[in-house]
């Protein structure tokens, strides 16, 4: 079941993930009925088809529910999680995620994000800009948003990154790396787990590091990509959320393919930040399940 025009102000979503038995639909889907929820979305996935993991996304509407939020998530604790030994969360559209944008000097990405927000297309609220350069504060701040430019250099580094944390507190829910061209230290990272996107310039796990369009460009490669995904502390190697290629050929010079392949980055990046900002990314390991349709 599917309903495009669930209200955002009345939309909660649960995610689970736990080991695959029967009954695992019936006790979710019997439960929210019980407290008067309407569901109005209902994805699954299951890993194998015995013995497997079990993935759920479910959308419900929230006006006739008869108990409070924490009511309700101590009751399905209870009731369904504890049973079905379940790694879950809800949570509700109305309470509009944070993101801070990190960014160097490409301001394809950033900008896209920036547009989608504006339009209504992306569903948060933009905290802050973080650069490393000051290149884009006009761009970012004729949006209205905060940009603060923290210079890192490999002298700096653990204190650009201590000042970078300070500015993002507790309040921000994602970070995302808008072609943000330094690398994040382990601590950093640990300190948002699984909510920290990068968008890469590259169809990984081909062309990881550095120059990824020369890369390809000398390999002679027919088709380029980009790939969104979260951050971990090994680089360019965490849970993949999105890709997309567009086809190339020998015509087109290194500087055209990075031209062609910006425009895919930024689609990727925004359908990667869209679907973590909906909750329909389930990270299990080192991969992610993505409901979409």
């Amino acid at each position: 079941m599917h309903n495009q025009n669930a209200r955002p102000d009345t939309t909660a979503r649960l995610l689970i993930r736990c080991p695959d038995r029967p009954g695992i639909v019936s006790a979710v889907s019997t439960f929210f009925y019980n407290h008067g929820a309407n569901i109005t979305d209902l994805d699954q996935h299951s890993s194998e088809a015995e013995g497997g993991t079990f993935f759920m996304r479910l959308e419900f509407q929230t006006p006739h529910i008869d108990v409070s939020r924490d009511v309700l998530r101590n009751a399905f604790q209870k009731a369904v999680a504890d049973k079905h030994d379940m790694k879950w969360h809800i949570a509700y559209a109305a309470d509009r995620k944070k993101m801070a944008l990190l960014v160097s000097k490409y301001d394809h990405a950033l900008m896209e994000l920036l547009w989608q927000v504006r339009r209504g297309d992306l569903l948060a609220d933009i905290a802050m800009v973080i650069s490393n350069h000051e290149d884009l504060r006009a761009d970012v701040e004729a949006f209205g948003i905060p940009y603060h430019c923290v210079p890192v250099t490999k002298e700096n580094k653990a204190e650009a990154e201590a000042r970078m944390l300070a500015l993002l507190g507790d309040q921000v829910d994602l970070v995302v790396l808008a072609r943000y061209m330094q690398v994040l230290t382990g601590d950093f990272i640990a300190r948002h787990p699984n909510r920290i996107i990068n968008i890469h310039h590259s169809f990984l796990p081909a062309f990881a590091g550095a120059n990824p369009y020369r890369q390809a460009y000398e390999k002679g490669v027919k088709l380029i990509g980009a790939t969104s995904h979260y951050v971990t502390a090994e680089l360019d190697q965490g849970p993949i959320i999105e890709q997309d290629v567009a086809r190339v050929s020998h015509r087109q010079s290194a500087e055209e393919l990075r031209v062609l392949g910006q425009e895919v980055e930024r689609r990727v990046l925004a359908r990667a930040v869209k679907w973590h900002l909906e909750d329909r990314v389930i990270v299990d390991g080192n991969k992610t399940v993505v409901f979409v349709k």
